[in-house]
């Protein structure tokens, strides 16, 4: 098992920006892969950024140049620096992890363990 803590979310002005974190605990072979997912209300889930344990990173076009995801692996916890942020980007943001990551395409990835999420709120 796995329990991801999500932490960081908030409002912010369009062109703000913000860092929401995760903390990670539980067989660290199931988090060998951890991102970030988004949900807005009607829209489908999306994921935002993923990164391997060694630290291979991959992101989803809408946030290229503008969010960045780390880790810190001896504080089992995996950042997401979001910058100029946009209206667009109002959403809850869920931390997942999961052992494999096999397509290595962001939109494929099907994670098994999730954290419960964080809101943010960009208004214009």
């Amino acid at each position: 098992q796995v329990q991801l803590v999500e932490s960081g979310g908030g409002s912010v002005q369009s062109g703000g920006s913000l860092r929401l974190s995760c903390i990670a605990s539980g067989y660290g072979y199931n988090r060998n892969y951890m991102g970030w997912f988004r949900q807005a209300p009607g829209k489908e889930r999306e994921a935002v950024a993923v990164i391997g344990r060694g630290g291979n990173v991959y992101y989803a076009d809408s946030v290229k140049g503008r969010f960045t995801i780390s880790q810190d692996i001896p504080k089992n916890t995996v950042h997401l620096q979001m910058t100029n942020l946009k209206s667009d980007d109002t959403a809850m943001y869920l931390c997942a992890a999961d052992p494999e990551f096999r397509t290595l395409e962001i939109s494929t990835w099907r994670p098994k363990y999730w954290g419960q999420g964080t809101q943010v709120t960009v208004s214009s």
